[in-house]
């Protein structure tokens, strides 16, 4: 596993499709290059979704993990 510092969390759980990638976009907006974003959210759309829209856009999937209690949390490295 990469050793990588998280820079920003977006808390996107309770928010269905297309909801978290539209957060996820306008948050990494406001960061800088190479910064690490953690998103955390309950839609299970996202863990197909977000990995998509990132090679689409040219960042980097760092992880995918999914928690016990369902929370998938993906990180993302701006490009």
């Amino acid at each position: 596993m990469t050793q990588y510092t998280i820079d920003k969390t977006l808390d996107a759980r309770g928010l269905a499709c297309p909801m978290p990638s539209v957060k996820t976009a306008l948050t990494l907006e406001q960061m800088e290059f190479g910064q690490v974003l953690e998103v955390l959210t309950d839609d299970p759309v996202s863990k197909r979704d977000l990995p998509v829209w990132a090679q689409s856009t040219g960042n980097e999937l760092l992880e995918v993990k999914e928690d016990a209690d369902r929370t998938i949390k993906i990180y993302l490295r701006k490009a």
